[in-house]
């Protein structure tokens, strides 16, 4: 279980059996004699459980609830009691107890009250890290598509999601990479245990290892409390690395270390802690080519990459684009509350055709602005943002004159297309006179 137990009584015996009795059932178990021991333990070093007389001396078993909870608010506490009163039950409850035992001790009992101690932990973890959204939207069936490059996908998932191995997921941004990581956990072993992603993309280099592994309170300024470290979090379940690629480098030796040897260290702790975590990465980049230039260390690259599943850009796989066309409709009609039947014939030839540089992100996001815009059935290239319909990719020069020259060129020509080559009412709606137009349409070589 690699979970960490204080216990403090002042009978030598009792913390002894204890100890043994907790330590064959796979629990990590340190003791202390009396309440000044505890608090400086406590300080030292992270502690999942504290099993404490109440009758400990030196800041006895109540008095120390306060202390520990606001030192290690994370830790439970469990009291040990010689004479169970109502009163005294309130009493440590009130300050934070989730459990308490009577002596003499029955021994069963306690490895029972701990386990289940544990895995009330466990929820509270689970549900600080969003566990529902595993269950809900995330999972194998949201990969649409039928084309054979996202079923050679499928088939990947499937081989690879009942094992342990360490997968690296690599295709361009926008093409899912987190879906298939989330499917993966799905079909897993490990689905009712934590899924944690993390975007390495997102954390300032100073931040990286804090948001590894952790941190004690006290460890460097602004560390008023303890910290667990995705890591932590993802015990037992899988850890998600998006972006594996901006990891620097001085902090991918450390991440090495944490996979090969399945223990981490949190800052500021004397301690290290054993963890159980599937480890998945995802990467836009050639990190081969990262390697090269020294930006990527080999060693972690092949400990990542035991399996590459690579994912499919849309040009790959035109054919599930009015698959995800439909799903999106389905999608933005529940979220906007619109009634959008489907895309007419013209504009599925222009989405199919057109080059997604956002790749299934982009097209999303093109699908959300037409269903909102949408004034009837189906969306019509009206509804489309003017660069998707020309089926000209926005792409422009460096220098500001060459740029204004090809905007000034593709506008035209998407409302020329949308009025059906009407220049009067073309005219109109780019708020400029017909000689105007005409002279535009021979300045920028328009093609009618």
């Amino acid at each position: 279980m690699n979970s960490r137990i204080l216990i403090a009584d002042n009978d030598s015996e009792i913390r002894e059996s204890l100890s043994s009795v907790l330590s064959e059932n796979g629990f990590n178990c340190i003791r202390a004699a009396d309440g000044e021991e505890v608090l400086r333990k406590i300080k030292e070093d992270n502690f999942d459980i504290l099993i404490v007389d109440i009758r400990l001396p030196k800041w006895d078993g109540i008095q120390l609830l306060d202390k520990v909870s606001k030192i290690s608010p994370k830790t439970m506490t469990m009291m040990i009691t010689a004479s169970a009163t109502v009163e005294t039950a309130i009493e440590a409850l009130r300050k934070g107890a989730v459990d308490y035992l009577i002596k003499p001790l029955d021994y069963n009992d306690v490895v029972m009250r701990v386990k289940k101690m544990r895995r009330l932990q466990q929820v509270l973890l689970e549900n600080q890290y969003l566990k529902q959204e595993i269950h809900s939207k995330f999972n194998q069936n949201l990969i649409i598509g039928e084309s054979a490059a996202i079923k050679q996908v499928y088939t990947m998932i499937n081989k690879v999601a009942h094992s342990s191995s360490n997968i690296l997921i690599t295709g361009k941004s926008g093409t899912g990479k987190e879906l298939v990581a989330r499917a993966i956990h799905q079909n897993s072993p490990r689905v009712d245990a934590p899924f944690v992603p993390i975007n390495c993309g997102a954390i300032p280099e100073n931040l990286f290892e804090s948001e590894l592994f952790g941190f004690k309170k006290g460890a460097f300024t602004g560390a008023v409390m303890d910290k667990d470290g995705v890591f932590r979090a993802a015990n037992g379940g899988t850890l998600f690395l998006d972006e594996v690629g901006e990891i620097p480098v001085h902090i991918q030796v450390k991440l090495l270390r944490a996979i090969e040897e399945k223990e981490i260290k949190p800052i500021g702790s004397p301690s290290s802690f054993k963890v159980d975590v599937r480890v998945l990465s995802a990467t836009n980049k050639d990190l081969l080519r990262e390697i090269e230039e020294g930006n990527f260390r080999e060693d972690l690259y092949y400990r990542l990459n035991i399996i590459d599943i690579h994912l499919p850009s849309l040009s790959e796989r035109r054919d599930d684009i009015p698959l995800l066309v439909n799903h999106f409709i389905r999608k933005y009609n529940q979220e906007l509350k619109r009634k959008v039947l489907g895309v007419d014939n013209e504009t599925i030839k222009v989405l199919m055709n057109y080059k997604w540089k956002g790749e299934v992100r982009e097209l999303e996001n093109v699908i959300e602005r037409a269903v909102l815009l949408c004034e009837s059935d189906y969306i019509t290239l009206k509804d489309l943002p003017p660069h998707a319909y020309t089926g000209v990719s926005m792409d422009y020069a460096d220098d500001l004159k060459t740029s204004v020259r090809n905007f000034e060129k593709q506008h035209i020509l998407s409302i020329l297309k949308r009025v059906d080559n009407n220049k009067n009412r073309c005219a109109e709606i780019l708020g400029i006179g017909l000689s105007s137009l005409y002279r535009k349409i021979d300045e920028l070589d328009i093609k009618l």
